[in-house]
């Protein structure tokens, strides 16, 4: 029988610097070494390599264990999942034609990443190693078919799913701002020596999302914008 009881990554080592903390689960690496082949025969190389940088860097750098005791460095792990490595897979392998439309991809992607923001959903997450994979593969998988579904969709419904898509996670970033009190048991206990209260913690979570969780969509936005003037551009609608 496996025990999935625990914390993956367990807890940041008083005894070595955090810096020097990483995760070396063969488990893990293994599979981020066979990724490494899709990666280099990718046609958009770039943006599969972003991919793997992502991955590799929430769950083996440091912030793994980090995300362990601060609520805000999960925040970041979980921003470079949906924010980044989704995005840059879905760039880099391109389905050609998307499982989902936008908005229907938009509403499930909001409700996995809200649900597993639930604190019962997420202590349950962070105290069960087999209910954290499940945690990290839906949050990839349904911001991946979010994505992709952008990508595919006509400009204008592309343009309102990402509008949409950073609307819910400023208000996500709200809730977790201006809470009264801490919300997850998991980091009552684990944040005092990093020099913060839960509270502080939480808060600078959601400020994290407040800002840094918009790039992405800002970046989408900047793209979408460029490709219409561009059209505009080809067909005579705007003066050069």
């Amino acid at each position: 029988m496996f025990d999935f009881a625990g914390r993956y990554c367990g807890y940041p080592s008083p005894d070595a610097a955090i810096a020097l903390q990483w995760n070396g689960d063969p488990v893990l690496l293994g599979p981020l070494a066979v990724l490494l082949f899709p990666v280099f025969r990718s046609e958009r190389r770039g943006a599969a390599l972003l991919c793997w940088a992502a991955l590799t860097t929430a769950f083996v750098s440091p912030l793994c264990v980090l995300g362990s005791a601060l609520f805000s460095a999960r925040a970041v792990h979980h921003l470079l999942l949906i924010g980044v490595a989704a995005p840059a897979a879905a760039m880099a392998w391109r389905p050609t034609r998307a499982p989902l439309g936008p908005w229907s991809a938009l509403l499930l992607s909001t409700l996995v990443l809200w649900g597993w923001h639930l604190p019962a959903a997420y202590d349950a997450a962070l105290s069960n190693v087999l209910l954290y994979w499940i945690m990290q593969a839906s949050l990839f998988a349904t911001a991946w078919l979010f994505w992709a579904a952008v990508a595919a969709a006509p400009p204008a419904m592309a343009a309102t799913s990402v509008a949409g898509g950073a609307a819910q996670m400023g208000m996500l970033g709200a809730i977790l701002t201006f809470a009264p009190r801490p919300l997850y048991s998991s980091h009552l206990d684990t944040t005092l020596a990093f020099g913060m209260g839960p509270l502080a913690d939480q808060q600078l979570a959601g400020l994290l999302m407040w800002t840094a969780g918009m790039i992405p969509y800002a970046a989408a936005a900047a793209l979408l914008a460029l490709g219409g003037w561009r059209r505009l551009s080809a067909t005579g609608g705007m003066v050069a």
